[in-house]
């Protein structure tokens, strides 16, 4: 094939680049990760939930009832909020982030990792926060006895109530700012970031 003088051919364009080779295991353990910061989101919702209910709705109830009412609905709540659902969702919103901040520290993701942390610390703040005044608090009200037999039902109610109720606004506040963390830490997840070497 012949060329016009002062004409050449157009250089050849360029092959397209294959994109980089992923580390074997790299992508399974982003997944794992992702899932893990998405189940610590879910379970610390379902405390969170739980928390703003009572704020919402069962307290403000309970506030308008009389003190027989109150102490009787108390106590039943507290027996049968101790089942295996509740026993699981309190634990695994523990649990879920701290293998979550296990598998982004070995992805290398230094700012979920600080998100997720912080997620578990307002989480632990919580447990604290019913470890050391609800559920003592449930405990004295349950020892109480029958509120049929109660003779003074109102001091048992004001033992109580206010302190409980100014708690648990206390744990919703801090289990839902754990949950506001975790979702940080799912965005930052989710445009990736460091993973090399192995």
């Amino acid at each position: 094939m012949s060329v016009a003088p002062g004409h050449s051919f157009p250089p050849p364009s360029p092959a397209p680049l294959s994109p980089a080779p992923v580390p074997p295991g790299i992508s399974g353990r982003g997944r794992t990760a992702g899932a893990a910061l998405g189940v610590s989101a879910v379970l610390t919702g379902l405390m969170a939930g739980l928390f703003w209910g009572f704020d919402i709705s069962v307290m403000p109830g309970l506030a308008a009832s009389d003190d027989h009412t109150f102490v009787t609905a108390m106590q039943n709540i507290n027996t049968a909020i101790e089942n295996p659902a509740f026993g699981l969702v309190l634990a695994g919103a523990l649990l879920a982030p701290a293998a979550a901040a296990v598998l982004q520290f070995r992805l290398r993701r230094r700012a979920v990792v600080t998100w997720t942390v912080a997620a578990l610390a307002c989480y632990c703040l919580t447990l604290l926060l019913t470890m050391a005044v609800e559920v003592p608090l449930n405990e004295e009200l349950a020892a109480a006895g029958d509120p049929g037999t109660i003779r003074d039902l109102a001091a048992v109610r004001g033992d109580f109530e206010s302190t409980w109720v100014a708690v648990n606004i206390l744990r919703t506040l801090t289990c839902t700012a754990a949950l506001a963390f975790l979702t940080r830490a799912l965005v930052l997840h989710g445009r990736g970031g460091p993973s090399p070497p192995d």
